[in-house]
């Protein structure tokens, strides 16, 4: 049976990919963001997993503001990078699994979740960033299953929506009858807001809180609507969303395996985190 060994959580700022492609690691300004990962890094050659499910959101590459789909998940055999019109330099396709995708995706749907079904699909910074991050070399030593949620148009899917989710992918992926070992991502936030009045908004206090929930009270953020929640984390920072499908996908006993928080990158607050289970 597949067993998920567990989480990562961390921020997917387009302006990384800048800073990957021009060598800046160790830039002053950089090197306390690229400094949390060395040991994620670490981790991940020792729970050595198969496959990663990474939760994120779509930034207009497969889906715009006429056809935004509450929740999406790929089930190709392959990944390809395309352009944003960031300068980003594209990555190396990923494998996927589709079986293992349509085994997810039925049983999602068993449990009363109304999935997107992809199975042509390309994946966009909020997917390739974190995954280069944790393998700088973007030889990808492990197949995808790429899960998107909406964070872009309302009506967004509610925290608690997200976390049950979560556990219902965690329930799927457990019914998998391969031995394999899974990591579960989720990328996006933390706190952050690009347009309006409250541009350039970043509210620590609020990120470090939700950072302690996600290992002592995993269902803190479900308290919140969706609009308090982008009161209190910025338009942009709602993308904690994605945070809490990954965490849902553990059980409520987590260890903290290692966690990093800086701010700003491109006026975004970032944040990372590594959670097992107990």
């Amino acid at each position: 049976m597949a067993k998920i060994v567990g989480a990562i959580t961390t921020s997917h700022v387009p302006a990384i990919g800048g800073a990957i492609a021009k060598g800046l690691q160790q830039d002053p300004y950089w090197k306390p963001f690229f400094d949390g990962f060395p040991h994620v890094r670490e981790w991940l050659a020792k729970v050595k997993p198969d496959v990663v499910v990474l939760v994120y959101n779509d930034h207009g590459l497969n889906f715009f503001l006429d056809k935004m789909p509450t929740f999406a998940v790929g089930a190709c055999d392959s990944y390809s990078n395309a352009d944003e019109g960031w300068g980003i330099p594209q990555t190396a396709p990923f494998k996927g699994d589709s079986e293992l995708s349509w085994h997810l995706i039925e049983h999602l749907v068993k449990e009363d979740f109304d999935l997107t079904t992809c199975q042509e699909m390309v994946v966009d910074h909020a997917f390739t960033l974190p995954m280069a991050l944790c393998w700088p070399d973007q030889k990808w030593p492990v197949r995808v299953v790429p899960v998107v949620v909406n964070t872009v148009q309302a009506p967004l899917p509610s925290a608690a929506r997200c976390y049950k989710l979560g556990q219902a992918l965690a329930r799927a992926i457990e019914s998998w009858p391969k031995d394999e070992r899974v990591v579960v991502m989720g990328t996006g936030g933390l706190s952050h807001q690009l347009d309006g009045e409250r541009a350039g908004f970043i509210n620590k206090d609020f990120d470090e809180t939700f950072m302690a929930s996600m290992v002592d009270d995993p269902a803190w953020a479900t308290k919140y609507s969706t609009t308090e929640l982008v009161e209190l984390s910025g338009t942009q920072g709602v993308e904690l969303l994605n945070w809490m499908v990954a965490r849902g996908a553990l059980p409520e006993k987590v260890r903290k395996e290692h966690s990093n928080y800086h701010i700003p990158i491109s006026n975004t607050a970032t944040g990372l985190m590594v959670l097992e289970p107990v």
